[in-house]
């Protein structure tokens, strides 16, 4: 249903918490070095050229692995991984070889002759921090993936819980509408099978128009039952952008705005529906009439599942960049959902 960000473990080494924690792992390693029993040099110096060669390493790795992520994409994770610890190897190799040419063998501690037995040392340690490395980001991706599927799950669960609701509502509105005028029930009926096959499709998006189209099926079949107690008021702009939304995600919104609003007034009341778009943001919001102190309607009782359903669907679709927002104003109660008008960048 959503576009999963930790798809694939490369994904991972482009978020910042996973660039700062390799970092400072480079420099607790260049502690150690530097604290290591038998060394001669002078420790902060060495500690300083340990982290300026580990930093560039890690960096240079990161970077490489960035530079080919659309070829690296269509390998197997554990390719990706044998890939990584061999950019680690090779950098790493590039990097003492250029300090042994800048700086002499000297600065590995050793003669022309020995040269190569640090060097074989330090690789063994490139493999054993680059194994522990991996398996360190192993575990964060399966973690990440663990959370994704119960984010879907629980959406799941939400839905499941409020499809039941809206369906029976709908169902009821019709067989009253059969009995009452059975020369509307045919179209009622039409525009309930797409509601329904909307609502029994499962978790999806679908386009914003489609998504519209729905909601005025939805109010129309309401203003049948409701005659003149219910006016609806449209404003959408000339066209409406080509973005997805979650399926079923306005219309909850309007059936909160019936039955909890246009219900439960005696003389009825309005909805209006706006959408509206600026460079960044596609906002969609219902409005509608609230009770008042006279009204003697008793309030239709809900499940309190369809708009957090909504919130939590709309948060996972945009990664948490988009939302839903609710209160009352002058009299009024106010949905908001609020959409990115352009995808995240990936």
């Amino acid at each position: 249903m959503t576009r999963d960000a930790s798809s694939h473990p490369i994904d991972t080494l482009w978020q910042a918490p996973a660039i700062v924690w390799s970092i400072l792992a480079g420099e607790c390693l260049a502690l150690v070095l530097a604290l290591s029993p038998g060394v001669e040099a002078n420790r902060l110096v060495l500690f300083g050229l340990a982290s300026f060669l580990i930093q560039w390493v890690i960096l240079l790795t990161l970077g490489s692995l960035y530079g080919l992520r659309k070829w690296i994409r269509r390998l197997r994770p554990l390719h990706v991984a044998y890939l990584g610890l061999l950019g680690l190897l090779i950098w790493t190799w590039i990097a003492v070889g250029s300090v042994r040419m800048l700086l002499g063998p000297s600065v590995l501690g050793t003669s022309d002759a020995s040269w190569p037995w640090p060097v074989l040392r330090i690789t063994g340690i490139v493999v054993a921090v680059g194994v522990l490395g991996l398996a360190a980001l192993h575990n964060h991706w399966q973690a990440q993936r663990s959370a994704v599927r119960a984010k879907h799950a629980e959406l799941e669960a939400l839905q499941a819980r409020t499809h039941p609701h809206f369906l029976f509502n709908s169902l009821n509105t019709a067989i009253a509408l059969v009995h009452q005028r059975p020369a509307e029930a045919e179209q009622v009926l039409l525009d309930l099978s797409d509601l329904f096959r909307a609502a029994l499709a499962g978790p999806r998006h679908i386009r914003l128009e489609e998504e519209v189209g729905l909601v005025r099926r939805y109010l129309e079949i309401e203003q049948l039952r409701l005659a003149e107690r219910l006016t609806v008021r449209w404003e959408l702009p000339p066209s409406l952008p080509e973005v997805e939304v979650p399926a079923l995600a306005i219309q909850p919104l309007a059936e909160n705005a019936v039955r909890h609003g246009i219900e439960r007034r005696v003389e009825g009341g309005r909805i209006d529906i706006l959408v509206t778009v600026d460079d960044m943001w596609i906002n969609v919001t219902v409005r509608n009439d609230l009770p008042d102190r006279t009204d003697v309607t008793a309030p239709t009782p809900g499940h309190g599942v369809g708009l957090p359903s909504v919130a939590s669907r709309i948060e996972a679709m945009t990664d948490g960049r988009g939302a839903l927002s609710t209160g009352a104003a002058d009299g009024r109660y106010v949905a908001t959902i609020r959409l990115p008008a352009a995808p995240a960048a990936t």
